[in-house]
């Protein structure tokens, strides 16, 4: 495929690994239950389903049982006490975002995460995204393209000539209904028994070295 005017990222399990934060944050509201703490790959395959996924896999409460509003939320402010604790941007894409930036080419992030917790974590990250769509962003969010093209209206990019990058089937979804390139990454949240070069994607990457040389 031709090299694209514009990046799109999914943000966490894609761009930046904010699962010992979640992580952290999943074991305080265990720990507020009396339970043990759970293994971190546990934790961390379940990070890209988001705060209602941790909270079943913490308590057992499934969305619709009594309780898991509020053991959400806990789970939410503990998590929202720090962001960015542990969190860090992929290696291997620090060196590609600095030399797509000192090219002034556009790139930006589009993510289910609140803008709650997703704006102070690229923030304390020092990233400067051209264009930040977060969950409350739209009345709709991903898999629906909704964000994706807003990100690319934004950023003045035809949404023909951009690659939307992710580590979940939502992802390859929302690009393709968008008619972006779908890049699909597998160094992200991925469950065992899920197999991202299954996903209906255009291209897949297995390392982010692997990414930065097909940018190049």
């Amino acid at each position: 495929m031709s090299r694209p005017a514009a990046l799109l990222f999914d943000l966490d399990g894609t761009l930046v690994d904010t699962a010992p934060d979640l992580a952290r944050a999943t074991n305080a509201l265990r720990e507020h239950h009396g339970l043990a703490a759970l293994p971190y790959p546990l934790i961390r395959a379940q990070v890209s389903n988001g705060g209602s996924a941790l909270v079943e896999l913490a308590l057992g409460l499934a969305r619709d049982m009594p309780g898991h509003d509020a053991a959400r939320a806990f789970l939410l402010a503990a998590y929202g006490e720090a962001v960015a604790e542990e969190s860090c941007i992929f290696p291997d894409l620090v060196p590609l975002l600095a030399g797509w930036e000192a090219a002034e080419r556009p790139w930006g992030i589009v993510t289910n995460k609140p803008r709650a917790y997703a704006e102070p974590l690229v923030a304390a990250l020092g990233l400067s995204p051209g264009a930040l769509l977060c969950a409350d962003d739209l009345p709709v969010k991903k898999p629906d393209p909704a964000p994706l093209l807003e990100a690319a209206r934004r950023l003045g990019a035809d949404p023909a000539h951009c690659w939307y990058i992710g580590d979940h089937l939502r992802d390859m979804q929302a690009a393709r209904a968008a008619g972006m390139a779908a890049v699909a990454v597998g160094w992200g949240y991925i469950e065992e028994q899920d197999d991202y070069r299954r996903w209906p994607a255009d291209l897949w990457f297995e390392t982010g070295e692997a990414l930065a040389a097909a940018l190049e």
